[in-house]
């Protein structure tokens, strides 16, 4: 079967099976940021540097999730007039060359309603969901829309997901279980790797799809501490983003320069 056929769902699952390195490494891309030009050159050198998949954020005013980094991009975005069309576009284009997931807030995807949404992301190419303030079994239509398009809504689960709900959405899932690392927002910070494992192997035990851990990576030692845990994948946003924010002049080079960083430490 080629991968012109393949469901969103089975390229993913193949590209967490064919991994090169130690667990398959998604960036985090801001659509729109710094302009949807640039965002887009972002993601074509992420591809370069050696993603496997991509999560594509879509701008809002009032994420729940971003920690201060990527909502001053997000807002930055906004202002430079990125749509959810726009940002659609840049998932048509990337997803050519590598799985890309789709990060945004539900009042999105309800809005036009699921059946539209899906049918739409599904047309760009893209392969999954992701919707942070979507409580899983609360929009069965979601789901429902999203399985019939061969997509992947993709759940979130935290340290403080109590075990009758982490059963319950490890069983649902799709795609993987983006497996949160730490309590809050995202962000990079120095010290977490010492409950990897214990995260990790509480997330494994509720689902038979892979584990991806975020939220709070940001160093090639800590993508590969993730790893050495048991992430079948390691997710990366706060780190990229603000290479990019911190690089005017080509924040595609800079980010794409952190990625083969990162790359480099799920070697071996």
């Amino acid at each position: 079967m080629s991968e012109r056929t393949l469901t969103g769902v089975e390229r993913i699952a193949a590209a967490f099976a064919q991994r090169s390195r130690r667990a398959a490494l998604m960036p985090y891309l801001m659509g729109g940021f710094p302009t949807l030009e640039q965002s887009q050159r972002i993601g074509a050198a992420y591809v370069s540097a050696g993603a496997d998949l991509i999560e594509l954020g879509v701008p809002y005013s009032d994420p729940l999730a971003d920690g201060p980094v990527i909502h001053a991009a997000g807002t930055r975005a906004l202002a430079g007039g990125a749509t959810v069309s726009g940002v659609l576009e840049i998932a048509q284009a990337l997803s050519e060359s590598v799985p890309v997931v789709l990060m945004c807030y539900a009042n999105m995807v309800l809005a036009p309603g699921a059946p539209e949404f899906a049918r739409r992301l599904a047309g760009t190419g893209a392969c999954g969901l992701i919707v942070p303030d979507l409580p899983v079994g609360e929009q069965p239509d979601v789901l429902r829309e999203c399985d019939a398009h061969g997509l992947a809504l993709v759940p979130l689960v935290a340290p403080t997901t109590t075990p009758e709900r982490l059963a319950m959405i490890g069983e649902q899932a799709r795609g993987f279980l983006y497996t949160v690392s730490v309590v809050g927002t995202t962000g990079e910070r120095e010290a977490l790797a010492d409950r990897f494992t214990e995260i990790v192997s509480r997330a494994r035990a509720s689902t038979a799809v892979p584990v991806a851990l975020g939220f709070g990576i940001g160093t090639p030692e800590q993508a590969r501490m993730a790893a050495d845990a048991g992430a079948d994948g390691v997710i990366v946003g706060t780190r990229l983003v603000r290479a990019a924010g911190e690089a005017p002049d080509d924040p595609a080079a800079a980010a794409g320069s952190v990625l083969e960083d990162l790359a480099a430490g799920l070697e071996g």
